[in-house]
């Protein structure tokens, strides 16, 4: 069975437990033709435009 050899001190077990360390939201920027906002480096859903480009046809 796994026993921890040393005891894990106060600041390392609070270290652990923070919420610091945990992933930030996905960064929105505005589509800069449509003006919706959209995740970056990824295809515009509303316009269906990415990069300057038109790359699917949106109703």
């Amino acid at each position: 069975m796994a026993v921890p050899k040393r005891r894990v001190s106060k600041a390392r077990r609070d270290k652990r437990r923070s919420n610091v360390w945990k992933m930030d939201a996905a960064a929105i920027v505005k589509c800069p033709n449509c003006g919706e906002f959209k995740r970056t480096h990824r295809l515009c859903t509303a316009c269906g435009y990415y990069n300057g480009k038109q790359v699917i046809a949106v109703d």
